[in-house]
């Protein structure tokens, strides 16, 4: 299958092996259990298959993909990743390439078609209900329990600080009708929480939106935080990392570790949904 492909705002024409090998440089370590990066192949083929037969996107009628992670896909070239990976750039890019060449033509499929194959860094405890974060249910992105956690993921805990002229305007360029008045211990109000933590929603300033919405606005690591206050500074103590939707990453990888194969992953993360090959 041949792919158009908007690298660096440039059109590339390469097939769908080229093309998975080089977003499997640029989304999942490659130093990862090869069940899980063969998981990760799947997932990246089944998501542009989707988006392809779900018409494209808007931001780009003229290529299958493109390389801004906020609307498809990251990608990266095997000379920026070898300069990354160093002394081990052979045996990553072979097992990279391993990765996508065993999974050839495999992707998730729901009542015989691909899904909407999403997948994020990390989660906590479980992964998120697509409704819960987009608005929007789909019977193969449910809240399932994922193993991953402080041990196995860097940077598991975050935290970002803003000072409150600096938060206040941030939240009024995205969210004009908030009243951001006084102090802003007083601007958050109604936080709704998951077990783990995660928030589901809570108003700022007198406007509802989700916790997803906010992690959006202030560029927070992932929905799952907590606020405090420390003199004119507001402080997001964050854990996790992406939507939450999904595949979880450090999650697949844990789960390759402890045995499970890379279709066992996939049919974990994508609830009700099987591997195997369109009109299969």
């Amino acid at each position: 299958m041949s792919l158009t492909v908007q690298v660096g705002g440039k059109l590339q024409q390469m097939d769908m092996k080229t093309y998975l090998t080089g977003v499997l440089r640029a989304e999942m370590p490659a130093s990862f259990e090869a069940e899980a990066l063969k998981a990760q192949a799947v997932a990246a083929r089944t998501y542009i298959l989707h988006k392809i037969a779900s018409g494209g996107s808007a931001n780009h009628p003229q290529a299958d993909a493109c390389d801004d992670i906020s609307c498809c896909q990251a990608f990266k070239s095997q000379e920026t990743s070898a300069g990354e990976w160093g002394e081990k750039a052979g045996e990553y890019e072979e097992k990279i390439q391993r990765a996508v060449t065993d999974t050839d033509g495999e992707c998730v499929l729901y009542d015989g078609a691909p899904v909407l194959a999403v997948f994020h860094s990390s989660s906590v405890g479980t992964t998120q209900d697509a409704q819960a974060v987009w608005s929007a249910s789909l019977p193969y992105l449910q809240s399932v329990e994922t193993p991953e956690g402080e041990d196995t993921v860097p940077d598991y805990r975050s935290t970002a600080s803003f000072s409150a002229s600096e938060l206040r305007e941030k939240l009024l360029d995205a969210l004009p009708e908030a009243k951001l008045e006084g102090s802003p211990s007083n601007w958050f109000t109604n936080i709704r929480q998951q077990a783990g933590g995660t928030v589901n929603s809570l108003s700022v300033g007198g406007v509802e939106i989700g916790g997803n919405r906010l992690r959006t606005i202030l560029d927070l690591r992932s929905a799952c935080f907590t606020i405090s206050f420390d003199g004119d500074a507001v402080i997001f103590s964050v854990t996790g990392y992406g939507h939450g939707v999904g595949m979880s990453q450090y999650g697949a990888n844990v789960l390759a570790g402890n045995g499970m194969t890379y279709r066992e992953i996939l049919e974990w993360y994508y609830t009700g949904a099987e591997v195997g090959t369109v009109g299969a």
